[in-house]
């Protein structure tokens, strides 16, 4: 891997490299395994299990043998502290994101995820909110970046709550037809100008997966029998400029009272509201 160049980085690279900005573009995402330096990995893991209460409290019952029907959930996740807080504009993540969908782009919202052993999967899906809703405004929006960044500070491997996803997925057009049942079935190869087949990830602690929201992506069961007792999850969403989208969050006053002039940038933006699409 290349060496970052900011001793303030999270990351091990400085920035993405050509492969890796043809595999967005081409298969819709890119994968990053042990990314995050050991101490942005550590500090992380331990900022989620132990110094977000709410997350601590979860991850204490279920040491304690307590049955979790649901894994832990929150959006947005507004309670960050150091690592997290400069997961935001990494530097590594600000050349990315530029390298892939340009400068004009904000913070969308983030969430935090803790899946215990036993939870169900989550099958495949699209997350670009504006093709799920017949408005104006997301009629003209659907063409503009929605990204998110998938954080996997303790890992996963295949068949425990890993990733999946159908490369290419993401360049065959938002239609009722365009299920992910028959993009398998190789109904849309044509129009996706490639192969569109299943991929199953493999991750190790302190991964990362960048992905065009438009790719159908799922997650797999967690077994009951599972070697890892909760894995981790936490994602950062951003979008290209324009209207917001469906959880386009409120960003908070001390948030925007102490960033810096760039990051500032990020967080000035209109949040979703109810009926905001209709003005």
């Amino acid at each position: 891997m290349e060496t970052a160049t900011t001793f303030d980085s999270l990351f091990r690279l400085s920035g993405p490299s050509q492969a890796d900005i043809d595999s967005f573009h081409n298969d819709g995402y890119i994968a990053y395994p042990d990314v995050l330096t050991d101490d942005a990995r550590e500090g992380l893991i331990e900022e989620i299990t132990q110094r977000f209460e709410p997350a601590r409290r979860y991850i204490e019952a279920l040491n304690n043998g307590d049955e979790q029907q649901r894994a832990y959930f929150v959006r947005p996740w507004n309670e960050r502290r150091e690592y997290s807080d400069r997961l935001i504009d990494d530097a590594f993540i600000t050349a990315l994101i530029r390298a892939t969908i340009g400068d004009a782009y904000h913070f969308c919202h983030s969430a935090l995820n803790i899946a215990p052993r036993g939870i169900g999967p989550i099958p495949y899906h699209q997350d670009h909110h504006h093709w799920k809703h017949e408005n104006p405004v997301n009629l003209a929006e659907r063409d503009r970046y929605y990204v998110q960044i998938l954080y996997y500070p303790n890992g996963f491997t295949l068949g425990d709550r890993n990733l999946k996803v159908i490369p290419g997925s993401h360049r065959v057009a938002p239609t009722q037809e365009a299920t992910p049942e028959r993009m398998l079935a190789g109904d849309f190869d044509a129009e996706a100008g490639q192969k569109l087949a299943e991929k199953r990830l493999a991750l190790p602690p302190g991964s990362m997966v960048y992905i065009d929201a438009r790719i159908f992506h799922g997650v797999e069961a967690k077994p009951i029998d599972s070697p890892q007792g909760y894995r981790i999850f936490n994602i950062d969403i951003f979008k290209e400029a324009g209207p917001p989208h469906r959880y386009t969050q409120a960003i908070p006053d001390e948030w925007v009272e102490r960033a810096t002039p760039e990051r500032k940038k990020l967080f000035i933006r209109e949040a979703y509201t109810e009926g905001c699409w209709n003005g």
